[in-house]
């Protein structure tokens, strides 16, 4: 089994060229940070964490696909990704272009990790109402898919619309990388994963035995098998006996939860996750 880690990376945390190269130097699969484009001061929308306050990291996230390309830049075989990218707060062709010039540059390493959004403060300063987070989502996405793979490019939807165009780079997959859907196992994710998400990133990793013969309905429904999908519970307490239930349902990849800080924390935090490898 594969073993990656996630950590909020913020301008006070270890930077993420050093994090990166200490990833992979302890022989661990992949990194994957998140995004806050930004953190209105007003509060809709509870902590996702349960906490009276939203932690401080949330306002200061990195830019994921900036950060990401200088962590590639410094690895060999590293997989970067983001988890998770927030596609309805982001212009897609520009997003679209971002993306494939960090998965061409980086020999296919990148792996496209995105959620809803829960912050609606956040979500209406991007000109997006909450009811309609899931469906600017998927349009996105479906956009930045013909943007990737088609030389002459057009879309039409209700959130997204450009004639035929141009956009190069193209990435190293035809249809982009693999787009991985993080969120908790409720019938709608698993309906939108098994429409058009190529995995299923189930956060805290809970309920995924229960949400697998959900997930094998809705694919289905579209023609495709669940065991062709990318189950990658995300965020994980590293456990051992809970690496062993995961590898036991099949899953070939588990992103244990790395708390932030500098490097005197973060390196030993790494060491005890090296280890589970053995």
């Amino acid at each position: 089994m594969r073993i990656g880690v996630t950590m909020f990376t913020t301008d006070q945390t270890m930077p993420i060229m050093d994090l990166a190269r200490e990833v992979e130097a302890r022989g661990l699969a992949s990194l994957y940070i998140p995004e806050h484009t930004h953190i209105p001061t007003s509060r809709k929308t509870p902590p996702p964490t349960g906490e009276a306050q939203l932690a401080d990291e949330y306002r200061r996230t990195l830019d994921p696909l900036v950060a990401l390309a200088m962590a590639a830049a410094v690895t060999t075989d590293l997989v970067v990704g983001t988890g998770i990218l927030l596609p309805a707060q982001r212009e897609p062709i520009v997003t679209a272009k971002a993306i494939a010039t960090l998965d061409s540059q980086s020999g296919g390493r990148f792996r496209l990790g995105i959620g809803f959004g829960w912050n609606e403060d956040e979500l209406n300063h991007h000109g997006v109402a909450m009811r309609d987070r899931r469906d600017v989502c998927r349009e996105r996405i479906q956009a930045m898919r013909a943007l990737w793979r088609d030389e002459e490019a057009e879309f039409h939807g209700e959130f997204v619309d450009f004639s035929p165009s141009w956009a190069w780079p193209k990435c190293t997959r035809r249809d982009g990388p693999p787009v991985l859907l993080g969120g908790s196992p409720g019938p709608k994710m698993l309906a939108a994963v098994a429409e058009y998400a190529d995995g299923w990133m189930p956060i805290g990793g809970a309920g995924v035995r229960g949400a697998l013969e959900i997930l094998r309905v809705e694919c289905d429904k579209h023609g495709r098998r669940v065991e062709d999908l990318e189950i990658i519970p995300f965020g994980t307490i590293p456990d051992a006996g809970k690496l062993a239930y995961y590898e036991d349902l099949g899953i070939t990849e588990v992103v244990l939860r790395l708390p932030g800080g500098l490097r005197d924390s973060v390196l030993p935090n790494l060491d005890t996750f090296a280890k589970l490898l053995g």
